[in-house]
């Protein structure tokens, strides 16, 4: 993916995400509030879980652009899949941020953050929303 494409999806998933409001039935959602401590990361992140499949997730709060677009392309990749899809979408995107061995098919817009190790620091902008959601998950399953 070359930089103005990559540039593109992060910008227009920060200016348009998907879902980023409190649902209006929230307590039908499980939900993580998801911060990073040395910046304005602070997210809640409000997950629907039902039959082991994520039914519909939204977040609200307020980020930086690479948190922000991070979670409304995560959010658009997990709705619809069982817990396990889930987990492997993360793991994908998390082995992506650490140059670790990844499959770019399961990532699509996500890939626009292969580069993002470049910068440090950003990688745990990029990350912070999976953290949420993971931890959702796991105690789903437990």
């Amino acid at each position: 993916m070359d930089e103005d494409t990559r540039r593109e999806i992060i910008l227009d998933h920060y200016n348009n995400p998907i879902h980023k409001k409190v649902p209006n039935n929230k307590e039908e959602y499980e939900f993580v509030n998801t911060n990073n401590s040395s910046c304005i990361d602070n997210l809640d992140i409000y997950i629907k879980i039902k039959d082991n499949i994520i039914k519909d997730i939204y977040f609200d709060g307020e980020a930086c652009a690479i948190s922000t677009s991070s979670c409304s392309i995560m959010i658009h990749n997990l709705i619809g899949k069982t817990i396990k899809e889930a987990k492997e979408y993360i793991n994908n995107f998390q082995n992506m941020l650490d140059e670790l061995p990844y499959n770019e098919e399961v990532l699509n817009e996500a890939l626009a953050y292969n580069n993002i190790y470049k910068q440090n620091n950003r990688k745990h902008c990029a990350y912070l929303p999976y953290e949420g959601i993971l931890k959702i998950l796991n105690n789903y399953q437990s």
